[in-house]
């Protein structure tokens, strides 16, 4: 806990990016894999302008911009094993694919879903095989759809592998591969469930090999812990679930740690909303992030039946914070809200804040659903 403290205690803003367009919202993060070339690692976000823009992470100077007008663009992704290939899920029941080697802004691949569908989550597997989106629920159906996720210039199109359909009744927020095995698949729904399922077996019930409840409608979902055999989960009333995996088929809790309302266990600091956890494997550690509307973001630790402060980052955004990505070879950090800015955050940089000026935006007017569930929280083991 002291070295992760020290380490977070040095986080200064290095670099500043700001949008053309100061009414842009940055929704989504993503940062390609590192390769022999560190220090040239892209940035890619995901803007309210239905845009996707990619960065030089070092110099934070634009490189790239892909517009999906009139299509709505829900998060973006590198591919693991080739820093020029982009995903986004798309309105239009689509994944679409984009190359920065491409001259023009216009999707190379579209992984095509059925007619109805409306993605809002996806992921790629690590090792770039498998493509899985979630859905919208139309009528009584939530779909996950999956796809071949190799890709060979002038494919074109791409027609689904298949879908599940059962495991979930209500709209697919969250999709998210395990980080080292590729059968391995964790989502959430605002039907409260955190599923995973083992994508190897033959049919989606027998894929489906634990249930956890969250009580609520889950926002954001991420795999912890070491073997990553931990699952965590923010809620849309600004919850924390922490589940050990491993505990499944023994006496041991499953639930590590539980909050209801972040908001209501962190007394002493304004925190308004969760924005995101992330895993910081040296340590060992989960870390929650938690916003106030002014911009300011706070650090936890999650530990065993709570949450403790760790620090606070203050003088960078204006504004919410709506999104995250933690370097985890650097321990740099990179952010971007509803401010138009997209910052970058690491240890013992010269700090480049500014004197904390008033934010030119009011409090975020996007609500998120939330739905409340009255059923106790718990974890069933599906075979």
């Amino acid at each position: 806990m002291e070295a992760l403290e020290e380490q977070l205690s040095h986080l200064n803003i290095a670099k500043r990016s700001a949008m053309k367009d100061s009414a842009t919202y940055i929704l989504d993060i993503d940062v390609s894999e590192s390769t022999e070339e560190k220090n040239c690692q892209t940035v890619a976000i995901l803007c309210s302008d239905k845009t996707i823009r990619l960065y030089n992470k070092e110099t934070m100077a634009c490189l790239q911009e892909y517009n999906a007008r009139p299509d709505v663009l829900s998060g973006v992704r590198f591919s693991h094993t080739n820093s020029n290939l982009v995903f986004s899920a798309c309105s239009n029941a689509t994944v679409r694919l984009w190359d920065a080697r491409v001259c023009g802004t216009g999707a190379v691949l579209e992984f095509t879903g059925y007619p109805s569908n409306v993605f809002i989550s996806f992921d790629i597997s690590c090792n770039d095989l498998v493509v899985c989106a979630g859905t919208e629920k139309v009528d009584d159906d939530a779909f996950l759809v999956f796809w071949d996720g190799r890709y060979t210039p002038d494919t074109g199109s791409k027609e689904p592998l298949g879908a599940y359909s059962e495991s979930h009744n209500d709209d697919i927020t969250q999709v998210r591969f395990h980080p080292t095995n590729p059968s391995l698949l964790a989502t959430g729904s605002t039907d409260g469930l955190v599923n995973v399922f083992d994508i190897n077996e033959n049919n989606e019930d027998d894929a489906l090999t634990t249930t956890c409840n969250s009580d609520s409608s889950v926002n954001i979902i991420g795999w912890a812990g070491r073997d990553y055999k931990q699952v965590y989960c923010l809620t849309h009333n600004e919850g924390f679930l922490w589940w050990d995996l491993a505990q499944v088929d023994t006496e041991e809790p499953i639930t590590l740690c539980k909050v209801e309302d972040i908001r209501e266990n962190v007394s002493g600091y304004n925190i308004d909303y969760l924005i995101d956890g992330v895993y910081h494997k040296k340590q060992d550690t989960l870390l929650l992030l938690g916003g106030s509307h002014n911009g300011d973001i706070s650090l936890f630790n999650c530990d065993l039946d709570k949450v403790t402060h760790v620090r606070t980052l203050t003088r960078g955004h204006t504004a919410t914070v709506r999104s995250v990505y933690w370097g985890g070879e650097d321990g740099s950090l990179i952010t971007g809200g509803e401010d138009a800015q997209l910052l970058l955050w690491k240890p013992k940089a010269k700090d480049l804040s500014p004197k904390k000026r008033d934010s030119l935006k009011m409090a975020s007017s996007v609500q998120q659903r939330v739905r409340l569930h009255n059923n106790k929280s718990f974890v069933t083991k599906q075979k």
